[in-house]
């Protein structure tokens, strides 16, 4: 007997944290409480599923996603949540999963707090309470996106430091204020006295690297402040971070922040906003490094950063990792440029100093690889075709065939009507009619489904062909296929190359 499997969802977003009511814990023991009280649970197996400080305006969860794949294969019986906003806080899309998707796949799903079963509502959803509790739910995420922007910008005005983490070289004092932290705020100064003699970042980094000075990462890892993963950096300093530094406003006691404005209310995408947007409050906090030395640093890297004609574009930009150390490949713009590990620069020793690739080789290599891989899928094949059409002509003898019998079935009305037959004659006729006309509708409607999933079968047959052709009959690789395929590509010291693709199934 198969088992009745029972899936909890549990959110948790980051504004959600400063409630107690919605706290993972919680929302663990109201839900078991729940389950615990089901005549299915006896024999059921029991999944939980948690997003952790996700938003619930949209179903870019991986669990969510994880728990919609499930259903899709069947292998859900019942989804229970808190509430509705914990599955999702999106009226339309939260609706179609409820009112279509689970349905289709005979899911049940329970939110405990709005009393809602979808068993009990078999055919509707609820009526007007639920959709009316849906927008509540989008509205409340709406709402308090708006008012936590509202509230953020008003401090801000106000002067108040409102990072979780400081800058490097900066701790928060007992009141909350920013002030300099003696260990790295010497460390900032040196940097910036280096930087001022005319050296690249690069040099500096080499010259930290020297004098074993731990990176920003591992002084916050030692201290128990670790946000990443510092294990690849193995004491480098790298010319990005040295260069955010040497850019950074704060250092000189200037509040900077408001770069980027998020694009939509509840969203997490960004943009950068121009500068006379940003919120600039000049001697906020004690300075580390005066403005004289700032301002000679700026000078300094302008001439290392000149602009440079932009003559092509680079469909491999920001996808190019170091197969040894796992850090982004820098390009380095030359007459022929090449993509080189700067982490190389600050390590003599390292094996990143022989992972080296020419651009236009690498693009060149990697269209190559993307064909070869391509060219086994591109014979279309036809049963698919064949097979519909059998279908229909199938469809078409079942269609026939129920016309027939229901006017043989109201002949024999009429043959009743006229006292041709007697009742029990007419009732007994009558009955084949319907068990035979049930049969063919049964037969109709499974030869009809087929038709309808071979139909989207072709379709995505159809769109994986259309890519497949795309690649195979490009001249040069371009951003669109590696956008649409490219996760990252590893160069290794012995020049071979690895790509991790983003869509898998295309190569099966």
């Amino acid at each position: 007997m198969q088992k009745y499997v029972i899936a909890l969802y549990i959110r948790l977003s980051l504004e959600d944290y400063k409630y107690d009511s919605m706290s993972i814990e919680n929302q663990h023991l109201a839900l078991n409480e729940f389950v615990s009280s089901m005549p299915e649970s006896t024999h059921a197996e029991v999944l939980e599923f948690i997003d952790n400080g996700y938003s619930g305006t949209n179903f870019e969860r991986p669990k969510v996603q994880e728990l919609i794949e499930m259903v899709r294969a069947n292998k859900i019986d019942c989804i229970i949540v808190k509430d509705f906003s914990r599955f999702g806080r999106n009226s339309i899309e939260t609706g179609y999963f409820i009112e279509r998707v689970f349905p289709l796949f005979h899911t049940r799903f329970i939110s405990i707090n709005d009393d809602f079963d979808s068993d009990q509502h078999k055919g509707d959803t609820g009526g007007m309470d639920v959709a009316f509790k849906y927008l509540i739910s989008e509205y409340y995420s709406r709402d308090m996106s708006i008012k936590t922007k509202s509230a953020k910008y008003a401090k801000m005005q106000r002067g108040e430091y409102q990072s979780k983490v400081c800058p490097y070289g900066y701790r928060k004092s007992a009141n909350g204020r920013m002030e300099p932290n003696p260990e790295t705020a010497a460390v900032v100064q040196l940097i910036f006295q280096l930087a001022a003699t005319g050296i690249g970042a690069a040099a500096v980094t080499r010259e930290l690297f020297k004098r074993g000075i731990p990176t920003p990462g591992e002084y916050k890892a030692a201290h128990g402040q670790q946000y990443h993963d510092v294990s690849r950096s193995r004491g480098r300093w790298s010319s990005s971070t040295v260069l955010r530094i040497l850019e950074d406003e704060r250092y000189i006691g200037s509040y900077v922040i408001g770069r980027r404005a998020v694009i939509e209310v509840g969203g997490t995408r960004s943009r950068k906003k121009d500068r006379d947007k940003w919120f600039i409050i000049p001697d906020h906090h004690p300075a580390i490094v005066d403005k004289e030395l700032f301002e000679k640093v700026q000078a300094v890297q302008r001439r290392f950063s000149l602009p440079t004609k932009k003559t092509r574009e680079y469909p491999l930009k920001g996808k190019v990792y170091c197969g040894c150390c796992d850090h982004a490949l820098s390009r380095i713009a030359q007459k022929r440029p090449f993509y080189m590990c700067r982490h190389s620069t600050a390590d003599v020793n390292s094996r990143c100093r022989d992972v080296r690739a020419d651009v236009a080789g690498l693009e060149e290599a990697v269209l190559l690889t993307l064909k070869k891989q391509l060219e086994i899928l591109l014979p279309v094949h036809k049963d698919g075709t064949i097979h519909l059409e059998a279908t229909a002509a199938k469809c078409s003898e079942y269609e026939k065939q129920l016309e027939a019998l229901r006017d043989q079935k109201q002949s024999l009305f009429e043959r009743y009507l006229l006292g041709q037959i007697e009742l029990d004659t007419y009732k007994l006729e009558k009955a084949v009619y319907d068990a035979e006309i049930l049969k063919v509708k049964n037969a109709y409607a499974a030869v009809t489904a087929q038709a309808k999933l071979k139909r989207e079968e072709q379709a995505r047959q159809s769109s994986r062909q259309e890519i497949v052709h795309s690649i195979v009959e490009a001249d040069v690789l371009t951003s669109e296929l590696t956008d649409l395929l490219i996760e990252k590509v590893y160069v290794f010291p012995d020049n071979r190359i690895e790509i991790v693709y983003k869509i898998h199934d295309l190569f099966e």
